[in-house]
């Protein structure tokens, strides 16, 4: 029988995230493009400037109303002609809000890319904002938000923010609103918000993928560079403040036969010199099914499928005033709630008294750095982070210098961040489960306060 040669494994190329071209149209429109040769499929992200934090009082929830109207209709095309057309160029569109702002998604192949960005630039430019499309959308969120609290996931997220941030700021509130909220909600709110903060001078496009044979410029003249509005000063960001005293709120789920948890305190944003090295403990803490969270929680005692941890920024301003939620998150069998919950202080006190070891930083430093390219081989994963960039107030090489600074940290500097990151005696626990059961013997571990919410 006679083998084919054995591939033989090319010779390694070196690798940085893309660096995008930075320019602006002459409507105010930022623009950052990025030529990917082979990535067919286009990706576009726009970031507006309408954070939760502008929505008016009472009103919580606009935001996404606004965002997911967007596309159901304009002054050119009802909703179902506006979808048929984004079919007709084999292209998705979406839009979601949150607390930075609003973002819309593009993907479209190259070939219609034009098409494309002309019924975008209509949908920004133009909305209808129907008043039977506004209603309908309004009573979708009303039939989301009870599945929502149904899941023992977002419930406690939601507990977490409530917790954690005072009621007078709206990240402490859900970012989609509540019942209450959303049934206020009409067409006139939802256009009175979009009048107030959807234009293209405190806007920016992200246009990634192969642009070989487009002429960008053109493209866009005559399709988000036909989009008008006027200048608006930029918002006030408040501080992000919180009170992370060590204590556990319970909410109950009678009859639960697990335990959602989800541990959390706030940290430094992005621009902090501290992030690289607080990604890089956390990553050996929980990041992965090797970390020590798992090692102990999943593989010895098996109370767990699995226990993440991790950081997430809310907020991330080149004024320093940012925030991220540094949380960790998983769910155990109800009987073994108690022992999980113990298992995984003494786990937080030993990384703070011995440390990480060289081994689990070089591990983490390769999956988090030397699998980078896997991670950005579509051109919406390197849009997605262009956007995020600027919506985070990045400058536009960050992501290329973060994996730098990742390789570059040591063991002591990880160790030191992700301690500070989880001190054990500053964190708020919030568990979803049976109250009856696990009272008792959270009480018993001493991690702090213990309340027990039924709502």
């Amino acid at each position: 029988m006679t083998f084919h040669p054995r591939p033989q494994a090319g010779e390694p190329q070196p690798w940085a995230f893309p660096a995008p071209e930075r320019g602006t149209l002459p409507n105010g429109l930022t623009l950052l493009r990025c030529h990917r040769p082979g990535q067919q499929v286009v990706a576009v992200e726009i970031n507006l400037a309408a954070p939760l934090d502008a929505e008016p009082e009472g009103l919580d929830g606009v935001a996404t109303i606004m965002a997911r109207a967007l596309s159901e209709g304009t002054d050119k095309h009802s909703a179902e002609e506006f979808a048929a057309e984004l079919e007709r160029c084999g292209a998705t569109l979406d839009a979601h809000a949150d607390h930075p702002g609003l973002r819309v998604s593009l993907e479209v192949p190259a070939s219609r890319l034009a098409k494309a960005l002309g019924l975008l630039a209509e949908a920004l430019r133009a909305p209808a904002f129907a008043d039977a499309e506004v209603d309908r959308l309004v009573r979708n969120r009303l039939d989301e938000i009870p599945h929502e609290l149904a899941n023992p996931q977002r419930r406690a997220a939601k507990q977490l923010s409530k917790e954690l941030f005072p009621a007078s700021l709206r990240i402490s509130r859900p970012r989609q609103g509540t019942e209450e909220t959303v049934a206020r909600i009409d067409s006139a709110a939802v256009r009175a918000f979009y009048e107030a903060h959807v234009r293209p001078a405190t806007a920016t496009a992200v246009v990634v993928g192969d642009l070989t044979g487009i002429d960008l410029d053109a493209v866009l003249a005559d399709t988000l560079g036909a989009w008008t509005g006027d200048t608006a000063e930029a918002r006030p960001v408040p501080p992000v403040t919180a009170d992370d005293t060590g204590r556990v709120v319970i909410v109950d789920r009678p009859g639960a036969v697990q335990t959602q948890l989800l541990i959390g305190r706030i940290g430094p944003d992005r621009h902090d010199r501290v992030w690289a090295a607080q990604v890089l403990g956390t990553y050996c803490l929980g990041g992965t099914l090797t970390s020590r969270l798992d090692k102990v929680l999943r593989e010895e005692k098996g109370y767990t499928y699995g226990v993440r941890a991790f950081g997430q920024v809310l907020r991330s301003t080149a004024d320093g005033k940012g925030a991220s939620m540094l949380a960790i998150s998983g769910s155990v069998d109800t009987p073994n709630t108690g022992p999980a919950l113990e298992d995984l202080w003494k786990v937080l006190r030993t990384l703070a008294e011995g440390g990480l070891t060289d081994a689990e930083r070089d591990v983490a430093v390769q999956n988090l750095v030397g699998v980078a390219p896997l991670k950005f081989e579509t051109a919406a994963s390197v849009a997605g982070t262009l956007a995020d960039q600027v919506e985070q107030e990045l400058p536009d090489d960050y992501q290329a210098q973060l994996y730098a600074q990742l390789a570059e940290t040591g063991t002591v500097e990880a160790t030191t961040a992700v301690v500070k990151a989880f001190p054990a005696d500053r964190l708020v626990t919030v568990l979803v489960g049976d109250a009856a059961q696990i009272e008792e013997p959270v009480r018993a571990l001493g991690i702090g306060e213990v309340t027990v919410v039924t709502n």
